[in-house]
């Protein structure tokens, strides 16, 4: 008899986990990633009020912009030792954007220090390369 593997199942309960543990306050609430197989997203979220306070993804209307800027100063050189071996592809690139998108709005409301919820993916590639962005974009966790 074969056994099915249902990936997001899995995923979902990971996240369910992890859940227990990483919990978003007022002071210091929780960036939580959803990552999709042509997107990434990423969310503020006081967990207290139950709101999202900030928010981007790779379909934002800012992110061509912002995509620009970053690509002029992470380059191969200057990226984090994690990400060197991986920027190449198109969509780590794109998650480091989202990062910084992220970062540049929190900073703009007035939040610097956040909890990571990697929402049950492994922290590898674009989950390592959304955190690294949203470090250099001034968040601390």
């Amino acid at each position: 008899m074969y056994k099915k593997h249902y990936a997001n199942q899995a995923r979902l309960r990971r996240h369910r986990r992890v859940r227990n543990k990483v919990v978003g306050s007022t002071s210091r609430p929780r960036l939580s990633v959803f990552r999709s197989s042509q997107h990434i997203y990423a969310q503020i979220i006081d967990d207290t009020r139950g709101t999202t306070l900030v928010a981007a993804s790779s379909r934002d209307a800012d992110f061509a912009a912002v995509a620009s800027q970053v690509n002029s100063t992470f380059d191969a050189e200057s990226a984090p030792e994690s990400l060197k071996s991986i920027l190449e592809n198109a969509r780590v690139k794109q998650a480091l954007v989202v990062g910084v998108l992220l970062a540049q709005r929190a900073k703009a409301k007035g939040i610097e220090k956040v909890v990571f919820d990697r929402g049950g993916y492994l922290y590898h590639g674009r989950v390592a390369a959304l955190a690294a962005g949203a470090r250099s974009g001034g968040l601390e966790f």
